[in-house]
């Protein structure tokens, strides 16, 4: 009790108090709740896969060859293949009387996932690429290069 009964004992005392309560002061905080909200969004495409379809057998009038597909999917995720569809058939240019519409290829389940950077990755299911055997003559298809028209879903 000496030391408040001094001026420079008082003094000591009132800084003390003045410290303390501003370290409390430092310490103190309001309580609340809140919500708010957050955005995120997707992109739009993450590109196509390219196919390729394969068949070894060359075919003639009547006959038909097994194909097998491959993908490229430049894409920076995974893509997944369920079904390939043959659009349309294309001879090459030195052939511009083959009818193409006598080749036909029924859609070929895959179901495979493509994976992402994947190039000449191999798809599950193969279809049959067959040229019908028509009362005309077909010979503006001899030799020619055919071009596979592709879709997948």
């Amino acid at each position: 009790m000496k030391l408040i009964k001094s001026k420079k004992g008082f003094a000591l005392l009132a800084a003390l108090v003045v410290v303390a309560i501003s370290a409390i002061g430092a310490y103190a905080y309001w309580t609340t709740t809140g919500a708010g909200t957050g955005s995120a969004s997707n992109a739009t495409s993450n590109g196509t896969i390219v196919l390729h379809g394969i068949a070894p057998t060359q075919l003639y009038p009547g006959g038909s060859s097994s194909v097998s597909f491959t993908a490229d999917n430049a894409g920076a995720s995974n893509l997944f293949v369920t079904t390939i569809h043959l659009v349309s058939v294309d001879a090459d240019a030195g052939h511009p009387s083959c009818v193409t519409t006598d080749y036909t290829m029924p859609d070929v389940t895959s179901n495979t996932n493509v994976l992402a950077g994947a190039s000449g990755q191999a798809l599950l299911g193969s279809g049959t690429l067959s040229y019908a055997n028509t009362a005309v003559s077909q010979d503006g298809c001899k030799g020619a290069t055919l071009t596979l028209n592709l879709t997948s879903s």
